[in-house]
């Protein structure tokens, strides 16, 4: 995720980072801007069109299109949005399971283990929802990991269950062991709500329309423009073309906000984060 200063205006108007959908689109906007040059030249130098020109008929299409893509957006954002809101419930819930077994009367290696394995299924969980956990990034003792972990096709849940195992063998009263498990579930269901959300894409109907209609009116749009603006629609259409695909580039990388990409988010610096906090939490 980019970290970044929003009232810096200056810098981001003039900024051209990967993630700059300009940056994405730029070979598109000048091909674009050479299709409307080719159309110009044709209707204006060979056949001297005549036809009424047809602006009026693509700014109620573009009004249209401006609504299907604003609803594209906030739907793409919320995602994103619920994702961060998952993450930060996930972390609540480790450290509340944590300050709950920090208290508990048993001894400092059991705790230790449990703090690792917190800590890798937060690892493991991060990998899981972009293309899978790699056993070689977690600090697992070697008899946890072995054959378990390696046959395993849900690792996070496997690190939960090891954890369950270590509970039930302590003798831990029931009450107490009922408020700690209520934040272990609490971090399955954040994971399976995030699984959810990765796994649910945009229907694909609707991902199929708005990319019809955006190329339809992108395509017919010199033919008018070039008979109201002349040689000067080349700009105008590149920059109209630039506008709307950015949207969709834009709600395109957010909808699926647990990758690598500068617009995802962090979990790699929250699970460093909650890694430092649960070292403070059980070295009190």
């Amino acid at each position: 995720m980019v970290i970044y200063n929003p009232r810096d205006w200056w810098k981001l108007i003039f900024s051209f980072h990967k993630s700059d959908t300009f940056r994405m689109t730029w070979r598109a906007m000048l091909a674009v801007g050479v299709y409307t040059a080719l159309v110009a030249y044709i209707e204006n130098e060979i056949f001297h069109a005549t036809f009424k020109n047809t602006t009026a008929i693509h700014s109620l299409v573009g009004f249209v299109l401006s609504l299907l893509l604003v609803l594209r957006t906030n739907t793409a954002y919320d995602r994103w949005w619920e994702g961060r809101k998952l993450w930060g419930g996930m972390i609540t819930s480790a450290r509340n399971f944590a300050f709950k077994v920090n208290t508990l009367p048993i001894e400092k290696k059991t705790k230790s283990e449990i703090k690792d394995l917190i800590v890798n299924f937060f690892i493991a969980s991060k990998e899981h929802l972009r293309k899978g956990v790699k056993l070689e990034e977690l600090t697992l003792p070697y008899d946890t990991i072995s054959s378990e972990l390696q046959n395993s096709t849900h690792i996070p849940n496997r690190i939960i269950n090891s954890i369950y195992s270590n509970l039930w063998n302590l003798d831990i009263p029931f009450e107490k062991l009922k408020m700690i498990d209520l934040e272990l579930s609490n971090l399955t269901h954040y994971l399976g709500a995030c699984e959810r959300i990765k796994r649910t894409p945009m229907p694909y109907s609707y991902n199929l329309y708005l990319k019809k209609i955006l190329f339809l009116y992108i395509f017919t749009m010199p033919i008018g423009f070039v008979r109201e603006f002349g040689y000067w629609a080349v700009p105008i259409v590149a920059l109209i073309f630039y506008v709307f695909t950015s949207i969709e580039i834009l709600a395109e990388e957010i909808e699926d906000p647990f990758g690598l990409e500068p617009n995802d988010l962090p979990t790699d610096e929250l699970t460093e984060t909650l890694s430092k906090n649960l070292d403070e939490i059980f070295n009190t």
